[in-house]
């Protein structure tokens, strides 16, 4: 008993304090290391340029957020130091450059995404400056859409003539709700030549497409786009819908059972047919 209250030797003080020592050095050693790590990350400006990328992706919505934001970091490199993401491509005004690449983040079927990034792009184009009044005026409306539309596969007669129907003139002021229908308008029209493009080459292979068959594919467009239930431009999205394989082929037997010479119709004139189709169903902005 005497021998379990006796004070510990002076040996096993130093041998006890070693031992705490010994297990609490990699503890704060680690401890240091994330605070010094974390500390490098907060100079550098990781900190802040990281949450920044991702408040972009949670703004734009993106089809491809991984792309998104490998886009989004090389374009902070390539702007330079006190640059911004987004900067203008080579030959555009700053404000003109990002809301193209707002209006661009975000696929159309994406309405919510999408007709949020159309807001932004209206409010960079429609903020004053030194020498500017605040507001959007039809030049530079027309200006972007041009833009939305090139490049593309939409023939230059068919962008021409939508842009007849959607644009505004030069010192009109334009507001929000004329400024999205024609940029919707736009980026349809880029997808629907894109899909009669690939539509054309199912039909003729590696070669000219017979000329029956693309004239029957195209009334069954015809008959497609010509669906009134739907608001526009939305109805054109579902077009495709009624196009489906079943609906094409039976088309396309019945054109083949009239058993009569045909010559080829070219990939241009399909597509000039296609896209002139879209055009005429798209309303006039009054």
């Amino acid at each position: 008993q005497d021998g379990r209250n006796r004070p510990p030797s002076p040996a096993a003080k130093m041998a006890a304090c070693e031992k705490r020592r010994t297990a609490v050095a990699p503890a704060a050693a680690a401890a240091r290391g994330l605070g010094s790590e974390a500390e490098f990350l907060l100079q550098a400006g990781v900190t802040a340029m990281v949450r920044e990328a991702l408040l972009k992706v949670l703004e734009a919505r993106p089809e491809e957020p991984v792309a998104f934001l490998a886009d989004y970091f090389e374009k902070l490199v390539l702007s330079g130091a006190g640059g911004e993401a987004g900067a203008e491509p080579p030959g555009l005004p700053q404000r003109l450059a990002r809301a193209l690449w707002y209006v661009r983040l975000a696929h159309h079927s994406h309405r919510p995404a999408f007709s949020s990034n159309v807001a932004l792009a209206y409010e960079c184009l429609s903020g004053g400056g030194r020498r500017r009044r605040p507001g959007l005026d039809g030049r530079i409306y027309s200006e972007l859409l041009r833009h939305v539309c090139r490049p593309g596969p939409a023939p230059d007669e068919a962008v021409a003539a939508l842009l007849r129907k959607v644009q505004c003139r030069e010192h009109e002021a334009v507001p929000l709700d004329v400024f999205r229908y024609g940029v919707l308008s736009c980026a349809v029209l880029r997808e629907f030549a894109a899909k009669a493009g690939a539509l054309y080459d199912a039909l003729g292979g590696h070669g000219p497409a017979d000329k029956r068959l693309c004239q029957a594919v195209l009334r069954a467009l015809e008959e497609a786009l010509a669906d009134g239930e739907l608001p526009l431009p939305a109805r054109y999205l579902a077009a495709g819908a009624k196009l489906g394989p079943d609906g094409l082929a039976l088309a396309m037997d019945r054109a083949l059972r009239e058993r009569k010479p045909s010559a080829a119709m070219s990939r241009e004139e399909f597509l000039a047919k296609a896209a002139a189709l879209f055009v005429a169903k798209v309303k006039p902005v009054d």
